[in-house]
């Protein structure tokens, strides 16, 4: 089978729709089929081999010049291949480019509307590139934020369309108004144009079922997968003090201060003597301030010694970093629609303490790799990181139980043989809703 997948880069940062996406492009290929890997915005930054093409379309600086100068919408297309390169925008992406939806609304809008918007141009760039390659069997666009490029592709190509929904909500959700309302009314008037959509968990295929109106005969569900044979449990079981770890982005809505909250609450009764906190990830210029609240309330507790951040790490590091740990911790405030990281926390044998919200709830449910407490609540956290730390019997086996079901159930084998399943059934009935 042809597959074309079109993926959004995400700046300079690892992006975990990114390496979704990556992952599967990788997995594919590996079965046999056809598969071509096309980055928007940005070159995707992955910690796995990169597949994707080198060419970059819908430039993130050919976007921005053109939402905001007219002149650029009519420059000659050779022209624009001045600031095209793929070593540009990395560059560029380097320098922490503001994806902030408060500051992109009308630059959201105006993609939003198609060979109607201000990016025109971008749009017959890729639908001309297309149509000189050989024609795919599907297309997957990987979020809908990008699908007013649906219509015209189908047509083109002549194939069927399906769209990945992998979290775009909650940047649409941070758009000012009269942006939020307008970029969801363009959403769902596109929604025809779209064979099938899939959702990365059972939860987000409900909540974007009901947020954007997609009807149920569209949806399917393609759970997240990681590789068993890189994250895998620690060789040894460790003798150093017992390991509280949080890996992803540092930003107020991953409940970062949280943890340290109830940590330092817990210390003061007594509890956890001798334990730590290894935090790491990718930090945002937009969010330095928040972390460094978080430092200096750290320093001033005396916990310096016991809480500590690594940086953003690779994929040996990060491995390591979760090998590490003893419990893995993600106290977040919001709906989170993959919880990508609690599954390679889990493969590598780490229980997992979360809120029970978004796709949380059926992780840790069906894995039976952690333990759920009622979101923001401190006193159930605390309560709940307390007992474990002093059952490192229970922990043993919610770890041991973590890694076997995660062998089972969200692998990048069983994640591709999902995929596949939707594929198929686009293929052998194209121009047809499935």
């Amino acid at each position: 089978m042809r597959i074309t997948y079109i993926t959004a880069g995400a700046g300079g940062m690892y992006c975990g729709s990114c390496l979704r996406d990556n992952a599967l492009a990788t997995a594919l290929s590996g079965r046999g089929h056809d598969v071509t890997l096309l980055p928007l915005y940005t070159p995707t930054r992955t910690d796995e081999t990169n597949v994707s093409q080198p060419r970059v379309f819908f430039g993130g600086i050919s976007v921005y010049l053109e939402q905001h100068v007219s002149l650029f919408r009519k420059t000659p297309w050779l022209i624009d291949r001045l600031w095209e390169s793929s070593w540009l925008l990395r560059i560029v992406a380097g320098r922490a480019v503001g994806t902030s939806p408060t500051q992109l609304g009308s630059l959201t809008v105006s993609v939003l509307e198609g060979a109607h918007g201000h990016q025109r141009k971008e749009l017959d760039k890729l639908v001309h590139w297309l149509k000189d390659q050989p024609r795919p069997d599907v297309l997957d666009i990987s979020n809908s934020m990008l699908i007013a490029i649906a219509g015209p592709l189908k047509q083109a190509l002549g194939c069927p369309i399906n769209c990945t929904l992998q979290g775009e909500d909650i940047f649409m959700e941070g758009l000012l108004e009269p942006y939020r309302s307008r970029a969801k009314q363009l959403i769902q008037s596109h929604l025809s144009e779209v064979d099938s959509f899939v959702a990365v968990s059972d939860y987000y295929a409900g909540r974007m079922t009901r947020y954007l109106g997609i009807p149920g005969a569209k949806m399917h569900v393609v759970p997240l997968g990681v590789n068993p044979d890189t994250f895998v449990p620690a060789a040894t079981e460790s003798s150093l003090p017992f390991t509280l770890g949080y890996l992803g982005r540092i930003a107020p809505e991953k409940g970062l201060h949280l943890l340290v909250d109830a940590y330092r609450n817990l210390r003061e009764r007594g509890a956890l003597a001798g334990c730590r906190i290894e935090l790491a990830g990718y930090l945002g210029g937009e969010h330095l301030s928040y972390w460094q609240s978080i430092e200096r309330e750290v320093k001033g507790w005396g916990l310096g010694s016991e809480i500590h951040y690594r940086g953003e790490l690779d994929l040996d590091a990060k491995v390591r970093f979760l090998q590490s740990l003893d419990l893995f911790v993600v106290p977040a405030i919001y709906d989170d629609p993959k919880g990508m990281s609690l599954i390679e926390a889990m493969s590598c044998g780490v229980p997992v303490v979360a809120p029970r919200r978004g796709s949380y709830t059926e992780l840790l449910e069906r894995t039976g790799g952690g333990v759920l407490v009622a979101p923001e609540d401190l006193a159930e956290l605390e309560e709940t990181l307390r007992q474990l730390a002093e059952d490192r019997g229970r922990v043993s086996d919610l770890g041991q139980k973590a890694a076997a079901a995660v062998r089972e159930r969200y692998t990048t084998g069983e994640m591709t043989t999902a995929a596949l399943a939707v594929y198929e059934r686009l293929a052998a009935a194209p121009g047809r809703q499935a």
